[in-house]
This record gives structure tokens, C-alpha cells and sequence, in this order.
């Protein structure tokens, strides 16, 4: 299949491609293809295992994070609309792929149809490098910080394995139960199988099961998807699509009842493919593998665990019809409003910064700035005391020892908060 389907692509600039299939109950490797073979310019390359951009695979867990966290639920709009955000490399204005804007959406409708800044907008209520702390937990080995990606990371810009992500699923797949793969028999009782399967409860059951339930939803997916899409297959999937900046890889991972399957297309060069999104490259071999291997007995869709409600639900200004839809018990409304656009935090300094003073430097050039996502209606405090000048984004003289730096409304309420370190001496020309 994969074969077939890149040679199909070859004049769009495709070469490689890998496949993994891992049994859901066991994690025992079903099938494990690391190169497209005679196509490849790099045949000895084993693509599972190879690091690329994950592009939009990781919305599913960012959703995941902040359904758990309760900062949204499934019918929550999120405005789809162009952004702005303050970092300290400057701004940073998200585009969706198909530079359109659909205003309010709900999270469902966001996560179904890949939508990029719903998922940036998320990216902001849950912290990058929360979200971070959150792939690490599910086995991604990144190798720098949620603060270096900064909310690139809601769409992908950190490079993961094949495997990784694939495994990634699967925990969704277990209702948030993570587990090491294998690659021998884990089934029966012989003395060749392998030990016990230890299990991390990484993701809540109950936000596992409402983001399965989105990437299974065919209806939601309609806005970038059509109607009939590769993607809709004759029994129970959970799937998503993923293609990293200026096409130079295509993802597409999703799980049955039974098994979860992880597909990757693009060139070992790094080159672009033409015109070649996930739905195109990846998407036509992940739908082939799955339905071969549902061909005698048909996926399930799993039952709703203790803790979740379905509940009627309205949307203003009929932005979407209205329909049933999973909550967190408690978090149910029966009608939904636009959320936030974007709550206020501090983008510099991060959290845990150890900033080392220089005795020969004026104290003039060693000032840190201080910067928020917001420049207006916003204050600043430094270990409970006002900064002057305290609006907008201030610099501030720092003096050695910890320092608690906190982000304030017009009426003092808290928004954000983080500690920092100063490490050495008064400067010797302020001394002087």
C-alpha cells in the first residue's frame, strides 16, 4: 500500500514514506515499515524511527490537556479569527492552512477540522510548557523546552518519531493508559512472552474519551474535510492529519478498537512536496491498512467511562446547530457563548530563569524587559511591590536573589505569575 501510493505521488516531488501498526491491548508491533525501499534516494533510512515536524498531530493532546484541565469543553467556541501574540522573539501571527477565517467555533468543529488558531488560542489557556510537560509524558522525547517552542508548539513545531506519535494515539486509544511498545509476542502464556504490560494513566479516561470521539465525528471534520473524505471508514475510527511547514511532511495517525496505525510520507532530503497536504499523502495508506485489517470483524466504538455526560446544547447566534454533546460531569451548559479570546500571561521572563549579572556591564544595559501577551490594561508586580512604569512592556533593574514576578488586571487581580533567580554582585561601575 505504500508503495503503491507514493509511487502514485511521485510527480509531486514524493519519495519516502513508513508505516507502523501496534496492537492497542499490547503494544506488540504488527507491522513495522521503515522506507518505501527501490523509491527511496535513502532506502536504509528507517523513517518510524526518524524525528520530522509533527505538524497538526499534537492537537489532539493540547484539546485533550485542556478539556481535562477545564478550561474548555467539546462545545466551547473558540473565535477563529486572526491573532497577534507578544513574544520575545516578536510577534506571532498563526495562519490557518487555508487562510480563511470561520469565527466562533467550537472546540469540536476546531479539532476536527484542523483548525490552527482555535489551537494556538488553546495553546495560551493551557502554557506551552505545560503542553510540553504533557508530550513528555506520553513518551515524546523532545529535546528542547515548551518556553523555546513557545505556541508554535500547538501546531507541530517540535520534531517527533514515527513511533512516538504513533504510541502517542494508541494511550488515547487506552483510554489515557500509556505503555511501552514491544516488539515480540506480549499474548499467552509461553515462557517467550514478554513481562507484564506496566500502564501510566498520563490523560484522564474521560478527556481521552471525548477528543476519541471528536476525531471519530465525520460531521465535524466537514469544514476542511468535505463529506466524503479518505477519512471515513465503514466502522469505528478515531483519526487525524498532520502536514508539517511548507509541505515537507504528511501525517496520518489514527485507532480502531483494536489497533492504531501511524503513517508518514515525505523525502529524506527535507524537500517540500507540491501541493501535497496529510489527507493526499498519508491519509489513502492509513485508510487501506485500517480497512484491511477491520476486513472480517468491524471496530466498536467504546463506551462512555463514569464521568461524562451527553447533554443537549445550544450556540449563540446559531454559530453551530444545536446538538447533543460529551462533557466532564459538571463542566454541562445547555446553552454556549464565545470564550475568551485569550487570556493575559507572561511571555518573558519564563518560568525557573536564572539571569547572571555582569559587575563590568552598567546596570543601564543589564535591564530585563518584561513582556505579557498584552500590552494594555495590564500591570506588573515584582515580589508584591508595583514596577514603574508598570503598563505595557517595562524593564526592570534586577537585583540578585529570587524573585516572584506577577501580572495584574486594573483591579489587581492576579493573571499570571513567575519565579525567577538573579545570581551575582552590584555592578563595580555603579559601585564607582
Amino acid at each position: 500500500s505504500l508503495k503503491r501510493h507514493v509511487a502514485e505521488l511521485a510527480g509531486q516531488n514524493v519519495e519516502d514514506g513508513a508505516v507502523l501498526v501496534l496492537d492497542n491491548a499490547t503494544g506488540e508491533v504488527l507491522a513495522w515499515v521503515g522506507s518505501t525501499g527501490t523509491l527511496s534516494g535513502a532506502a536504509q533510512v528507517d523513517f518510524v524511527t526518524a524525528r520530522r515536524q509533527a505538524g497538526s498531530t499534537l492537537k489532539p493532546f493540547l484539546y485533550a490537556q485542556a478539556l481535562a484541565e477545564k478550561k474548555l469543553t467539546a462545545a466551547s467556541l473558540i473565535d477563529d479569527s486572526p491573532v497577534n501574540l507578544s513574544t520575545a522573539a516578536g510577534l506571532y501571527m498563526p495562519q490557518n492552512y487555508d487562510r480563511q477565517f470561520a469565527g466562533p467555533v467550537s472546540v469540536r468543529m476546531a479539532l476536527a477540522s484542523s483548525m490552527n488558531i482555535p489551537a494556538v488560542r488553546t495553546a495560551v489557556m493551557v502554557s506551552p510548557e505545560r503542553f510540553f510537560q504533557q508530550l513528555k509524558s506520553l513518551g515524546f522525547t523532545l529535546r528542547e523546552s515548551g518556553d523555546y517552542f513557545g505556541y508554535s508548539i500547538a501546531l507541530g513545531s517540535a520534531e517527533v518519531s514515527l513511533l512516538e506519535l504513533t504510541n502517542a494515539y494508541r494511550t488515547l486509544a487506552n483510554a489515557g493508559q500509556w505503555s511501552e511498545i514491544s516488539l515480540f509476542k506480549r499474548s499467552g502464556t509461553s515462557k517467550t512472552s514478554g513481562p507484564a504490560i506496566k500502564k501510566v494513566p498520563v490523560l484522564t479516561s474521560q478527556a481521552a474519551f471525548i477528543v476519541s470521539d471528536i476525531l471519530a465525528d465525520p460531521t465535524a471534520r466537514v469544514h476542511t474535510f468535505g463529506l466524503d473524505s479518505v477519512l471515513n471508514t465503514r466502522s469505528w475510527t478515531a483519526v487525524k492529519t498532520g502536514t508539517s511547514k511548507d509541505m515537507r511532511d504528511n501525517w496520518c495517525i489514527g485507532y480502531s478498537d483494536r489497533y492504531t496505525v501511524g503513517v508518514w510520507v515525505g523525502n529524506a532530503s527535507g524537500e517540500a512536496m507540491w501541493d501535497v497536504s496529510g489527507v493526499h499523502g498519508a491519509a489513502p495508506v492509513w485508510s487501506e491498512v485500517m480497512t484491511a485489517l477491520h476486513a472480517r470483524k468491524a471496530s466498536q466504538a467504546p463506551q462512555a467511562p463514569p464521568g461524562v455526560v451527553h447533554a443537549s446544547i445550544t450556540f449563540s447566534n446559531a454559530r453551530e446547530a444545536a446538538r447533543q454533546e460529551w462533557f466532564l460531569e459538571g463542566t454541562q451548559r445547555s446553552h454556549i457563548s464565545l470564550a475568551p479570546a485569550v487570556r493575559a500571561a507572561i511571555v518573558a521572563p519564563v518560568e525557573g530563569t536564572v539571569i547572571a549579572l555582569d559587575p563590568d556591564i552598567p546596570p543601564s544595559r543589564q535591564r530585563v524587559k518584561l513582556i505579557s501577551n498584552q500590552r494594555r490594561g495590564v500591570f506588573w508586580r515584582i515580589d508584591n511591590q508595583p514596577v514603574k512604569t508598570a503598563q505595557g512592556n517595562p524593564a526592570w533593574m534586577p537585583q540578585p536573589g529570587k524573585h516572584l514576578i506577577t501580572l495584574h488586571d486594573a483591579s489587581g487581580a492576579e493573571l499570571d505569575r513567575v519565579g525567577i533567580e538573579v545570581r551575582g554582585a552590584v555592578s563595580r561601575l555603579a559601585a564607582k
